[in-house]
């Protein structure tokens, strides 16, 4: 369980302002100006804006990579740069930099060390998101021959290994194809069940549409526009009324209804229409149905430690076959990496 402060915002911006300046100490760029910004616990907020609108500045200042000019920063209830705040954040950068001569279990059992835990706990949780992720089938690859997609998952999954309070997303589905971009947003949903508060930034208005409780909108420097989606995207001048096919001759007496009770409005009658993304997976689905092969990622599933299972030795998540008897508690590799040897 988390000693971290379990009332107040998660993150909360007061007055945030960072100038970026020349060699000569002169103001150069106001990437922010006086952003005022509160996310709540449990709650999924999506920050969005163009190119330069300072999104990714925000996500600096917030994990303490970059210094304010002026303002107030405090995240899960201490300075961004405070060590237990940082025991407690997920982080996705735009970028995933992974060491390209490890496996994917190698890395994860670094990133696992960083975070003081044990083999024991590692190889649970790392059992967990590999299965989350879809890549359990490549777990042996060497990342430099990960897709960017792969890649991408993997950067997730090390996002996860501390089971964090707060998870920050950085652009987190670029690079992903269909599958991977409707599995994390059902994993953002499902984090958001277990009491995670999100932090995302990206530029895929449909991936926050779906997934997050409320928005900020960034221009500027500045936030022009906040507030809960549902909210800022429903339309109060019409209506919508969904059914069954209708036949004609009901069509016509529901227009000379409408036309009867409110007067002359304009009405719009077609056929509903499945997405490109619904159609997309059901024919992965059934290609998954008739057990085609795939050498890339597979199929993602919560569970494990995300799920707030309880770990049984013994069970799937605690079996390991011949291949991975290399990747014991005295593993060379990962030893040098975790002192900086």
């Amino acid at each position: 369980m988390s000693d971290l402060p379990s009332d107040g915002p998660v993150i909360e911006l007061v007055e945030l302002t960072k100038i970026f300046k020349d060699f000569w100490n002169r103001p150069k760029v106001a990437a922010l100006q006086g952003v005022d910004l509160t996310v709540r616990r449990g709650e999924v907020l999506g920050l969005l804006g163009p190119n330069g609108s300072g999104k990714t500045t925000t996500i600096r200042l917030i994990l303490g990579l970059l210094f304010p000019t002026r303002g107030i920063i405090r995240v899960l209830g201490f300075p961004p740069r405070h060590v237990k705040a940082k025991e407690q954040i997920g982080y996705l950068p735009e970028e995933s930099h992974l060491y390209q001569y490890l496996t994917a279990e190698e890395a994860l059992h670094f990133y696992g060390r960083l975070f003081h835990l044990s083999s024991k706990e590692r190889q649970r949780r790392i059992e967990s998101l590999l299965q989350l992720v879809g890549l359990v089938g490549a777990r042996n690859r060497p990342i430099r021959e990960y897709s960017k997609g792969m890649a991408r998952r993997l950067g997730l999954a090390q996002a996860l290994i501390n089971d964090p309070e707060l998870l920050i997303l950085d652009e987190p589905t670029a690079g992903l194809d269909p599958v991977g971009n409707r599995e994390f947003k059902d994993l953002i949903l499902s984090l958001k069940e277990r009491g995670k508060t999100i932090f995302l930034s990206s530029h895929l208005l449909a991936d926050v549409e779906d997934a997050c409780d409320r928005i900020a909108v960034l221009y500027g420097g500045r936030i022009c526009m906040e507030g809960n989606v549902s909210d800022l995207l429903a339309r109060k001048d019409a209506t919508q009324i969904q059914t069954g096919k209708l036949s004609k001759q009901t069509l016509r007496e529901i227009r000379e209804l409408i036309v009867q009770r409110e007067g002359e409005l304009p009405v719009h009658v077609d056929v509903p229409k499945e997405t490109l993304e619904g159609l997309f997976l059901r024919a992965v689905a059934e290609a998954r149905e008739k057990r085609l092969s795939t050498s890339g990622a597979g199929q993602g599933q919560l569970g494990g430690f995300l799920a707030g299972e309880e770990f049984q030795p013994g069970s799937k998540e605690a079996t390991h076959g011949p291949q991975e008897e290399h990747r014991k508690e005295d593993h060379s590799v990962i030893d040098d990496l975790v002192r900086g040897e």
